[in-house]
């Protein structure tokens, strides 16, 4: 078989311990990185770029966010859609208040603000956790859409209440407002995902990340040790909300052009988040990935087959997907609680071993 331990010999703790040990993961990694970088760039239109790539990369971060703070270091939250606001109003007063300022520090600066929210509301993790915790996260989402639709300063007194992005351009190419180029929009995101992915890989995988690993596991035992609580949780809700705060950027900069936080940012894409890192698989980089696709692209799969295809009327198919959504998510937490990236990681190391017994 292909997928082998044998002819790969590491002679280094780092090279035994990096990302990819197996030449073949590497090369396979490599090429997909090569092919999303270099040829959909070229093959990409308006359709795919909507409803299908941008979405599943902005959706990537976001559950890329929620899976550091509660799949890495055990802290559930409910408020993904609040803190989501917190980056998409960030970056807009920043795009209108600095006209001349570069898209990406718009959008890191947005993940920055974020960062600081999500630590204020991180606080209440210092004294209680699980349910109690996940029901302020919960209040942190009502109260963020809440103060996003009464305050008129958040939205330049517009009399509708909505925000709109104003065309900006990366290296002379419109990435946000009506002219913004597919290619363009869809690279823009991607540098973000990949780059984030990266050093959320590297973090979970260094000395903050096992300290937040071990204040999930057991914050007792993790502070006897000489783990510090305070700035294990801290930390892990800086980082997860800067993320979230990113994906909220480019949600309303890229995505969506205009939104309104009550619709845009509702508890249901709280739900949704949580949802994809349940069904990818949480405490794992590429379960993020696995779930955001799964959640992302089934829906328009499921769409495109029943109304386009089959011709089933639109509200039935979207009662349909939700029914089968939930089923999938009751599904794996009986069977596989570790998600899709568990069921991956299962069969590769079938594949290492195969034909022999495992």
């Amino acid at each position: 078989m292909f997928y082998r331990e044998t002819g790969n010999f590491h002679t280094s703790y780092a090279a035994d311990q990096q990302t990819f040990p197996l030449r073949f993961d590497r090369w396979a990694a490599g090429a997909a990185v090569a092919v999303a970088l270099f040829v959909v760039p070229f093959v990409i239109n308006d359709y795919w770029e909507k409803s299908v790539l941008v979405p599943f990369l902005v959706w990537s971060m976001a559950a890329l966010g929620l899976n550091i703070l509660t799949g890495y270091c055990g802290q559930v939250s409910l408020g993904t859609g609040g803190f989501m606001a917190v980056g998409a109003y960030a970056c807009y007063k920043l795009m209108t208040a600095f006209p001349e300022m570069n898209m990406f520090v718009c959008v890191l600066l947005a993940g920055g603000v974020t960062a600081a929210v999500g630590m204020i509301f991180g606080l209440p993790s210092l004294k209680i956790k699980g349910f109690y915790l996940a029901v302020a996260t919960l209040a942190a989402q009502f109260f963020l859409v809440w103060l996003f639709n009464k305050v008129p300063w958040f939205y330049n007194y517009s009399a509708s209440g909505q925000i709109t992005a104003p065309a900006r351009a990366v290296f002379g190419v419109e990435v946000t407002g009506p002219a913004a180029q597919a290619w363009a929009s869809y690279l823009f995101c991607l540098l973000f995902v990949l780059l984030f992915a990266l050093i959320a890989r590297n973090l979970t995988r260094g000395r903050v990340g096992r300290s937040w690993m071990a204040v999930r596991d057991m914050d007792i035992a993790a502070e006897i040790i000489g783990v510090p609580p305070l700035a294990a949780k801290l930390s892990a809700f800086a980082v997860s909300s800067f993320y979230i705060g990113v994906a909220g950027a480019l949600f309303f900069a890229v995505y969506l052009g205009a939104v309104e936080p009550t619709e845009a940012f509702g508890i249901d894409k709280s739900f949704l988040v949580l949802f994809m890192i349940i069904i990818g698989g949480l405490g794992s980089i590429l379960g993020s990935f696995i779930g955001a696709a799964f959640l992302t692209l089934l829906p328009v799969l499921m769409k495109n087959v029943m109304v386009g295809m089959l011709g089933w009327p639109p509200d039935l198919v979207a009662h349909i997907i939700l029914v089968m959504i939930g089923a999938l998510i009751v599904f794996f937490l009986i069977v596989e609680p570790h998600g899709l990236a568990q069921l991956w990681r299962i069969a590769k190391e079938k594949l290492r071993l195969w034909p022999f017994p495992h």
